[in-house]
């Protein structure tokens, strides 16, 4: 058996474990393998594995590595977007997990316009304050979410979140409530057009906590394909 192949059976009998401990059905949770920096190949093998979805960080690399993989994997982009790239991943992925301000929804939608298509995304929230990551802060998150639901080819389908970062998963676990919660509020705002179904948290040193506190995506690299050269 591959170490590709053993990590993610590892993983999922993990997530499995989670979602029991916490009366969760394991399907509510979806495993997201963080492809970043790792070649096509790799992602071949893990979708031979039994990975379908698959996470990418940096438009330039998607754009290369999206035309060599062979597998019809299911692609989402994860990482920091400019607005310039949009273009780029239009009609190619599945799911944009981190959307935090106006101008980045109206280019998603005005090019996912351009193939009349509706473009699902994730609003990203920055539930540590912390400046050196992106997101949208807490207070603001109510007034931008009525904004971006008005935008016409796109739909706004949940939270996400890149909490603070601490040796014990314990010490995040707050942060990843505090993302369902927000979640909570947002669902009893009944914006139309708002779905507040997915809540992308979690990564390889933390993702049974943050299922536990109800996490439907997580998003796992390390775990997987071994650290990062």
């Amino acid at each position: 058996m591959s170490s590709i192949r053993n990590n993610i059976d590892q993983i999922r009998a993990r997530i499995a474990a989670a979602c029991a401990n916490s009366g969760r059905n394991p399907a509510d949770a979806r495993l997201v393998a963080a492809s970043k920096v790792k070649p096509a190949e790799l992602i071949d093998e893990a979708f031979a594995a039994g990975q379908q979805l698959f996470g990418e960080s940096y438009v330039q690399e998607f754009r290369d590595k999206e035309a060599s993989v062979h597998s019809p994997v299911e692609w989402h982009f994860i990482g920091a977007l400019q607005s310039n790239k949009v273009k780029y991943l239009r009609g190619k992925v599945e799911l944009i997990h981190s959307v935090d301000r106006l101008s980045l929804a109206r280019e998603i939608s005005r090019q996912w316009g351009k193939i009349d298509a509706v473009a699902p995304i994730l609003l990203q929230v920055n539930v540590g304050d912390e400046n050196s990551k992106a997101g949208c802060a807490i207070a603001e998150l109510s007034e931008l979410t009525k904004k971006i639901a008005a935008l016409p080819h796109l739909q706004i389908r949940g939270l996400m979140c890149l909490p603070p970062y601490f040796d014990d998963p314990e010490q995040v676990r707050p942060f990843f409530r505090q993302l369902r919660e927000l979640a909570a509020k947002i669902d009893a705002e009944q914006i139309p057009g708002v779905i507040m179904k997915e809540l992308s948290m979690g990564m390889s040193g933390d993702f049974e906590v943050a299922i536990e506190e109800g996490a439907t995506l997580v998003r796992i690299g390390t775990a997987i394909f071994g650290e990062r050269d």
